[in-house]
């Protein structure tokens, strides 16, 4: 069995589900596999795949932070807010390069975002984007994200619709067309998303990753495939010393903790040098003991 997790740049035109799909044909037959976070079709970059074991570690991972590069176009407003939807063109194609600063400056740091339509997101059962398809138009909530980079890259002003090429680092949740259509709303201009490349996400960044195109078989797979703890370097290790102590984690029982208190709520379980659990520390009258919360393997 293959245990770990695969960095995917998927190329624009993929599903997220394309990628399980493509993998599951080179992976050996029922082995789990998942994904950390979704890219939309037109997106392309960074993709990180958990792989067997992997798929039970998925959420002690810090995922938080994530980096793209987008362009957006200036001068029209689409109803899906990328170039994948309908365009209106506004007509008002001018802004100074002094004004756009000014406009970026208020979207850094914590701000509002109201979900597109054109999303993922449910409403009363049902998605957005199945209600949009519909023409149905509902009110959503406006949900709060952090920016914490928003850089300009380039302006291209020759041609017709300007383009601004723009780097976002940022929390996970935010939607970056929604960022481009809410710049070009400011800018008075209106704006479409045209291109997305996620650069980073998490630990996972693109010049690390791999094209499913270029994975052929079980083999390179395997070279390619990272270890269990690569994503968890944020959380303390414990390794384990006796045979006892295995027996315990593996049976989810409570082991007497050695050493110093960790810095982390989480820590990581060891046994000779390969991850075995993901435990907790409980601190008693009687002393400091590691209750194992998720145990990999068994």
């Amino acid at each position: 069995m293959m245990d770990g997790f695969l960095n995917i740049n998927k190329s624009p035109g993929m599903t997220s589900y394309d990628v399980i799909r493509q993998l599951k044909k080179i992976l050996p037959p029922s082995t789990k596999i998942g994904h950390l976070g979704t890219l939309d079709p037109m997106a392309s970059g960074v993709l990180p795949i958990a792989v067997g074991q992997a798929t039970k570690i998925i959420s002690y991972i810090d995922n938080e932070s994530k980096a793209y590069i987008a362009e957006m176009v200036i001068g029209g407003i689409s109803d899906t807010q990328d170039a994948w939807g309908n365009i209106n063109c506004t007509g008002n194609v001018t802004f100074e390069d002094s004004r756009l600063e000014v406009v970026l400056d208020k979207y850094r740091g914590i701000i509002k975002q109201i979900p597109p339509m054109y999303s993922a997101v449910h409403y009363q059962g049902q998605r957005l984007y199945e209600l949009a398809r519909k023409g149905i138009i509902v009110e959503r909530e406006p949900r709060t994200v952090e920016i914490k980079k928003l850089e300009v890259l380039q302006i291209d002003k020759d041609n017709d619709l300007p383009r601004i090429k723009l780097y976002v680092q940022c929390s996970r949740g935010t939607y970056i067309r929604t960022l481009c259509h809410d710049l070009g709303m400011e800018l008075e201009t209106g704006a479409y998303m045209s291109e997305l490349v996620r650069v980073k996400s998490g630990v996972f960044t693109l010049e690390d990753s791999y094209k499913i195109e270029d994975i052929k078989s079980r083999e390179e797979l395997q070279k390619i495939l990272l270890p269990l703890d690569y994503p968890l370097a944020h959380l303390d290790s414990y390794y384990l010393r006796y045979e006892k102590e295995l027996k315990a984690v593996k049976n989810g029982n409570i082991i007497k903790y050695r050493g110093n208190l960790p810095s982390t709520d989480k820590v990581k379980i060891y046994w000779e040098n390969s991850l075995l659990a993901i435990g907790v520390l409980l601190q008693k009258d009687d002393g400091k003991f590691l209750k194992p919360e998720k145990v990999i393997r068994v």
